[in-house]
């Protein structure tokens, strides 16, 4: 049985601890979006106007260098991405791509801005959220780093770490 769009939200870290209410009011004021199979969200450089819940489908997260696409990671249902577009509202670090047809609930910064009127403990929480996500998120960029300088192989490296 598929979950609900507040029950796969409550599973997100980013949405840990938030009140249902909180969930609800935020998910009235977003969108479904669908994304055919092997078309983009949005492509590297591109102006950040929100983040995305997968509600299902798969996605690709690209980094391009040398005129070509990289696969940095895949994510799926329940996973979040562009989520730096709430934080810092600069442009996209990497492109994400659909693998098959992907439907997902875009959040964009006016919708946390009125839930920030609405209950400022319950937006402090998500951006504390947000903040640890992202920081989980470069300790494991930071490690792989550090690993790649060393030498280590792949193989060597802790599956906990690995972004692909």
């Amino acid at each position: 049985m598929p979950a609900t769009p507040i029950q796969l939200m409550q599973a997100m870290p980013i949405f840990g601890a938030i009140h249902e209410d909180a969930l609800e009011y935020l998910l009235e004021q977003t969108r479904s979006v669908t994304v055919r199979a092997q078309e983009f969200f949005f492509h590297e450089g591109d102006a950040a106007t929100g983040m995305f819940v997968i509600e299902s489908g798969e996605v690709e997260v690209l980094k391009a260098w040398r005129g070509r696409d990289h696969l940095l990671r895949r994510m799926g249902t329940g996973d979040c991405f562009g989520e730096m577009a709430l934080m810092d509202l600069g442009r996209r670090s990497a492109s994400v791509r659909a693998v098959g047809d992907c439907t997902a609930i875009e959040l964009r910064p006016e919708h946390l801005h009125r839930l920030f009127e609405r209950d400022p403990v319950q937006f402090a929480l998500i951006q504390m959220n947000m903040g640890r996500e992202v920081s989980r998120r470069l300790r494991a960029t930071d490690e792989l780093l550090f690993r790649a300088e060393m030498g280590a192989l792949p193989k060597d490296i802790d599956p906990r770490l690995q972004t692909t």
